[in-house]
């Protein structure tokens, strides 16, 4: 993590990690997941001294984007989501804040395609396309810092749910096989729920691989 300060809050009543990426080098800062509790997350950002230049999307459900909009507009950011996640994110009944009461309805500036890479906050990031959990639902990795923010797609040792609308158990597991796959065993991974682990770890040890 040559250039990244990672700190996380958990925000919600379900125990959801936001997660903060502060570039070192410049002071920028990507958000990714920001549920519940804007001001928790105002908080943190001031604790760390960034400047928030984006928002990452692993996925549209309720614990993972109510306080989207609070945070967009206090810092006037962009939101980065799968392409495949748009409807999910803008439909209410579909992400569950309906259930909330809140009603929540996401609209995403920037859309991005399966192994897209792009540039924020100085950072090089590619989005990894892992259906299965909802069908848009990715993961989002780092490359030079050797880290990977799964969302509900990879736990330590486990998978995320699948019988929320949506999802599907082969598909998750066929996404679990992409990333243990595909990236270096040392690449640590940041859930969006739980403790941290390891590609090496979860390709030996989930029982899912």
């Amino acid at each position: 993590m040559a250039k990244l300060e990672l700190q996380k809050c958990i925000v919600g009543n379900v125990y959801t990690n936001c997660y903060f990426l502060k570039n070192k080098e410049t002071g920028e800062m990507l958000i990714v997941d920001p549920g519940a509790s804007a001001d928790k997350i105002f908080r943190k950002v001031a604790e760390m001294g960034g400047k928030p230049a984006g928002i990452l999307l692993t996925h549209g459900h309720f614990d993972h984007i109510l306080a989207v909009e609070e945070v967009r507009d206090q810092y006037k950011i962009p939101v980065y989501a799968s392409r495949s996640e748009q409807q999910m994110l803008k439909e209410p009944s579909m992400n569950m804040s309906s259930h909330y009461g809140t009603g929540c309805s996401i609209k995403p500036e920037e859309l991005l395609d399966d192994l897209q890479v792009f540039e924020a906050a100085g950072f090089s990031v590619q989005m990894l396309l892992t259906p299965g959990h909802t069908p848009g639902s990715c993961c989002y990795y780092l490359k030079e810092e050797d880290v990977l923010f799964s969302g509900d797609t990879l736990f330590y040792g486990s998978v995320g749910r699948t019988d929320f609308p949506g999802g599907s158990t082969a598909q998750i597991v066929r996404s679990l096989h992409k990333l243990v796959d595909s990236l270096p065993e040392e690449t640590e991974v940041y859930p969006g729920h739980d403790a941290s682990t390891t590609i090496g770890y979860e390709k030996r040890y989930n029982p899912f691989v």
